[in-house]
């Protein structure tokens, strides 16, 4: 897997050590870096530890508070926690955090493509204007300027970086297949564009290594498609039978499913290949479920 190998160790925390955090720990840490992060639950805490990550209690909302002493070594922080009617928890007033950070020096913040609106399955890049139709799109609009506004008066450098559908192992159309709970949900004319989960870290890594406060990244992979091409070709992989296509109209979703599926658009890359100079592992979902069934996890 291509990564930047020049990268010198630091101490990176995590608001949200979720999924994405916890995989890119994991290769930081296997180089030497300090990892700390957040998590909501003292399980979730159990899990960070015995990865190697010293975790932190924090649920994201109003009072919630943490040992500023933990940020007086860190040189890198993600955000990922999602804000909420009220703003990005991570940078709520009384956390007081930014200040006791002397040494942070790279700041990313992990963003959704919600923020561009629908745009009809249109190709949009990072210099276009933002038009975010949903709740969801709206908060993490406001809060990506909201962690460029907090670090402008510092040494550190801002990154967004506007995810698309993260997958990779234990969360892709191989595991859905595989416990019975994939759905080809048909829209005709809809299409997403997705990421492997160690594409994203390698993406960071790289931005790491060449800062640029105020930047943003599409991270996204190089072939947007419907998601039941997805499911289909999990399932050959798999010599299963796909699930039967179920009508956008009729299929039960969540809010946050059809507010999802209420959106139609690919994602420009050229960015993260010219200016980071990542090569994709996987540039398409291909790729990507064809790993994860030869790893077999």
């Amino acid at each position: 897997m291509p990564f930047p190998s020049n990268l010198a160790p630091g101490h990176l925390f995590c608001f949200g050590a979720g999924y994405t955090c916890h995989r890119l720990a994991q290769r930081l840490l296997n180089q030497g870096w300090r990892v700390s992060g957040t998590t909501r639950s003292d399980d979730g805490a159990d899990i960070l530890r015995q990865d190697g990550i010293e975790a932190s209690l924090f649920g994201g909302v109003s009072g919630d508070t943490l040992d500023k002493r933990a940020f007086a070594d860190v040189t890198h922080v993600i955000g990922s926690i999602p804000p909420g009617p009220e703003g990005d928890p991570a940078l709520a007033a009384e956390l007081d955090w930014v200040s006791h950070a002397p040494s942070l020096r790279w700041v990313g913040y992990l963003s959704t493509p919600a923020v561009y609106g629908d745009r009809g399955g249109a190709l949009v890049h990072e210099d276009d204007d933002p038009n975010p139709g949903s709740t969801r799109g709206k908060r993490r609009l406001a809060a990506e300027r909201a962690w460029v506004s907090a670090f402008e008066k510092t040494c550190a450098s801002v990154q967004v970086f506007r995810l698309s559908g993260i997958y990779g192992p234990g969360r892709s159309a191989i595991d859905q297949m595989r416990n019975g709970k994939a759905r080809i949900i048909d829209k005709p004319g809809q299409v997403f564009n997705r990421i492997h989960v160690d594409d994203i870290g390698t993406i960071l890594m790289a931005s790491m290594q060449r800062p640029n406060h105020g930047r943003i990244y599409n991270v996204a992979d190089d072939e947007a498609c419907p998601s039941g091409d997805v499911i289909r070709y999990a399932s050959a992989l798999l010599e299963m039978e796909p699930p039967e296509p179920i009508p956008f109209d009729s299929a039960e979703l969540s809010p946050m499913a059809r507010s999802f599926y209420s959106e139609c658009k690919r994602l420009d890359t050229t960015r993260i290949k010219s200016e980071l100079g990542v090569e994709l592992a996987y540039p398409t979902y291909r790729e990507g479920l064809q790993s994860i069934l030869r790893v077999g996890i």
